[in-house]
């Protein structure tokens, strides 16, 4: 297809479009569970970016607010919410809260998730679809709200966390990573469904930081076997949020952190 030189608009009817980046400052960005672990370095790093943000949370009503503390001595504006995300009926409810504390929003982090620990024998049917509704379900109508809300005339990114381990699943967290394996998908078909407006990208984490319940040994013993032979942190995670946000050439990508893990 012959294509327009660079600066001259068209060509048999394609467009070229030479701007390939998202303006982040003076956005508004929602991060679901942005108060605590991978969820506070996202809602930091917008701020830092110039992003106001909405810090999400369900119980965690302390460190959201500590997290909203730090964003506004950042320069930007920040405002926290709760809603029970394990309801993915409410979802709609949380671009909602966003919008009255903070105005449209533009950018949408979905981070919240469960890590229940299971397996296929032992699942039961209810926990099962606690896992679903919270992981899945929540950040599908979380999206399809946030969509909705978007101007007309405005674009808008959404960044999913997901988990390498979908490729090499757990022998455990069954029920977590077949949900993480739809939000793998989920994060294809809304890219091409909600596209040109709105770009969904995810990043995949591996060895970022240990489980909740464990110390920082337990993560260093995973991490031994990485060709980066180091547990991540979370700023390589910040750091490909805002790559995904910024780059307006790239949707439906989903971006492995997970230090080489995947080779080996």
């Amino acid at each position: 297809m012959e294509m327009a030189a660079p600066g001259t608009g068209k060509a048999n009817g394609c467009r070229l479009v030479t701007l390939t980046t998202m303006e982040l400052q003076g956005r508004i960005g929602i991060v679901t569970g942005g108060g605590v672990r991978v969820g506070r370095a996202i809602a930091l790093g917008l701020a830092r970016s110039g992003v106001d943000v909405f810090i999400h949370y369900n119980r965690s009503a302390e460190p959201a607010e500590r997290t909203a503390e730090e964003a506004r001595d950042l320069g930007v504006r920040a405002a926290i919410g709760s809603v029970d995300l394990s309801d993915p009926t409410k979802a709609a409810e949380l671009v909602e809260l966003a919008e009255r504390a903070l105005g449209a929003p533009s950018i949408l982090v979905n981070s919240a998730s469960g890590f229940p620990s299971d397996t296929i024998e032992d699942v039961t049917v209810d926990a099962w679809r606690a896992t679903l509704d919270l992981t899945l379900a929540s950040p599908v109508f979380a999206t399809q709200a946030f969509a909705a809300a978007l101007p007309e005339d405005g674009e808008g990114a959404v960044v999913n966390i997901t988990d390498v381990r979908t490729q090499t699943p757990y022998r455990e967290h069954f029920s977590y990573i077949v949900a993480k394996g739809g939000i793998d998908t989920f994060t294809k078909t809304a890219a091409l469904q909600l596209a040109p407006r709105i770009r969904v990208n995810a990043v995949a984490l591996g060895v970022i930081l240990p489980p909740s319940r464990e110390d920082d040994d337990y993560a260093l013993s995973l991490a031994a076997d990485l060709p980066v032979g180091r547990v991540g942190g979370t700023d390589p995670v910040v750091a490909a949020v805002l790559s995904l946000l910024e780059n307006d050439f790239i949707t439906g990508e989903i971006v492995r952190i997970d230090g080489g893990g995947h080779l080996v």
